[in-house]
């Protein structure tokens, strides 16, 4: 079964409480206040709770979150990035975004983060599932899937999927 990851989007926090969800990503661009907020909540809690964006390890470190999420996409030399990273912060939960091919798959886990996500979009559905098949014969690190909208991630090989808290008010 897979667990959800949510992406706070909107200053709501009603959701830190939820008890269907363990796990938060607060963007990096969201209000001091509200993260704050949000964050005492979350941990009274018991949840964990991750930044992302451009100064993800920074918030991370400014708020005392339980992690960031890291964007190697564009990264030339993944592993050292990561490497730097963990040096930076070496008790953080840390999930990488990476490419959707093998070879970098395998340079990301490479490094060890906690979990590794691909992106999934309608049009290369096919081609994210089987290699959301090979990585999870081949590797023990967990993957995540963020989808473009519209994609059943239900039928994904996938430990994790995250949404953003605007999907949960639509359902």
């Amino acid at each position: 079964m897979q667990n959800f990851i949510i992406r706070i989007t909107q200053e709501n926090a009603k959701i830190a409480k939820d008890k269907k969800f363990q796990c938060y990503i607060l963007p990096d661009s969201l209000n001091t206040e509200f993260v704050d907020n949000f964050t005492a909540t979350a941990k009274q809690c018991g949840k964990l709770l991750l930044a992302q964006g451009a100064t993800a390890l920074e918030f991370y470190k400014k708020h005392n979150l339980d992690g960031f999420i890291i964007d190697t996409v564009k990264d030339t030399k993944p592993q050292k990035t990561l490497k730097n990273i963990r040096q930076q912060a070496p008790n953080a939960i840390i999930g990488v975004i990476s490419r959707n091919r093998r070879h970098e798959a395998m340079l990301v886990s490479e490094c060890e983060p906690d979990f590794i996500i691909f992106n999934v979009w309608q049009d290369g559905l096919e081609h994210n599932r089987e290699l959301l098949e090979w990585y999870s014969e081949l590797f023990l690190i967990q993957s995540a899937v963020q989808c473009e909208n519209g994609v059943d991630f239900t039928t994904l090989p996938a430990d994790l999927v995250i949404i953003d808290d605007t999907e949960l008010l639509t359902e």
